[in-house]
């Protein structure tokens, strides 16, 4: 499965299962981890659960097996690592506070800082 169409995956099953405040960042040029990071959020625990595993189950179904799951058991921060794209699903409060978006749109260069003179 090319990275789109995983993409695109994630995606539709964030829409099927209804999940809240979805956002894509293309963090190529930032991070060798990942291509995309998609954030979205869940009503509960039982809804990031839910989430969570759809998503896991449906990219399997495709040909893509995560290459991990961390969180789904608590169910307020869950993430799906499937190579290219990496799923955090969150509540809402978690959310607010991690503000990942923010971190992940921060530049991706640390200017140097001049040497002093001892």
């Amino acid at each position: 499965m090319q990275l789109e169409q995983l993409r695109q995956l994630v995606l539709d099953t964030l829409v099927d299962m209804k999940a809240k405040d979805v956002s894509v960042m293309d963090v190529r040029g930032k991070t060798s981890v990942t291509d995309y990071m998609v954030v979205a959020s869940g009503t509960s625990d039982r809804h990031v659960k839910a989430i969570a595993e759809t998503i896991a189950f449906r990219s399997k179904e495709a040909g893509e097996a995560p290459l991990g799951t961390e969180g789904v058991a608590e169910g307020e921060w869950a993430l799906v690592d499937l190579n290219g794209v990496v799923v955090h699903v969150m509540q809402a409060k978690v959310r607010d506070f991690y503000n990942l978006e923010r971190l992940w749109s921060a530049p991706a260069e640390v200017p140097k800082l001049a040497a002093t003179a001892h």
